[in-house]
């Protein structure tokens, strides 16, 4: 049994107005900061096998809050990055929501290209072979951690749930959050999701696997979303 925290980054100063993307230079704002640390805080006692990060910087400062005091040196996996944009990069998602593709982004993401970037599918595809094989290289009883954006998130737990890519509209991971998914010969287990302040002392696998719970779904603030194709508003 392999067991992944999915982290996302802490706030910025764009998250809510603007699309970041793979927009250089993004840093977590002081409350992003406050965010990390105390997510570092929870997980303090949790020893953890590996750490890796989207390169972007303010996943590289969530995942280097985690690793303090630890012996790991967070690893940079491009796969993991935020989904390119492409030409809606930079953008205020207001502007954003008057597009037509914005429509197809929220009813049908698996048929959404963005223009000049990538499609959705290419996303999910891209992030869940990392995944696949973290979890082979890490192997079976490896728990590691992963710091993500919301939209690529939200992609591994629909693959991970079983879910047509359409379905992850539903899913939400908000800044800072938890999602913890365990991977076992059988079939995966979704552990907790979008967890922002839950213990984790049962995140370690027993000796015997049981069906898995959803410790907590929390509900989706829009001001501090970040995913362009997650409910409606928020920035990368």
């Amino acid at each position: 049994m392999t067991t992944l925290l999915l982290v996302r980054h802490g706030l910025t100063d764009l998250t809510g107005p603007v699309l970041a993307g793979w927009t250089p230079g993004v840093h977590l704002s002081e409350r992003g900061r406050a965010q990390a640390e105390d997510l570092a805080g929870r997980l303090r006692e949790l020893a953890l096998d590996a750490i890796v990060t989207s390169p972007l910087e303010r996943c590289r400062e969530t995942a280097a809050a985690v690793a303090r005091g630890r012996d790991l040196t967070p690893e940079v996996d491009d796969r993991f990055g935020e989904c390119g944009y492409g030409e809606w990069t930079g953008r205020r998602l207001e502007e954003l929501a008057k597009e037509p593709l914005w429509r197809v982004v929220q009813a049908h993401p698996s048929a959404a290209t963005f223009p000049g970037g990538e499609s959705m599918a290419a996303v999910q595809h891209r992030a869940v072979a990392a995944v696949r094989d973290w979890n082979a290289r890490l192997g079976e009883k490896a728990v590691y951690l992963v710091c993500s954006h919301g939209d690529v998130i939200k992609a591994i737990v629909a693959d991970a749930l079983g879910l047509h890519l359409d379905q992850f509209q539903r899913i939400t991971a908000d800044p800072a959050s938890l999602t913890v998914i365990r991977y076992t010969p059988m079939r995966p287990f979704l552990l907790r999701m979008n967890d922002i302040g839950g213990e984790v002392g049962n995140i370690v696998p027993a000796e015997s696997p049981n069906e898995g719970s959803v410790d907590q779904d929390g509900g989706e603030n829009l001001t501090e979303s970040d995913a362009a194709v997650g409910g409606g508003a928020g920035t990368t």
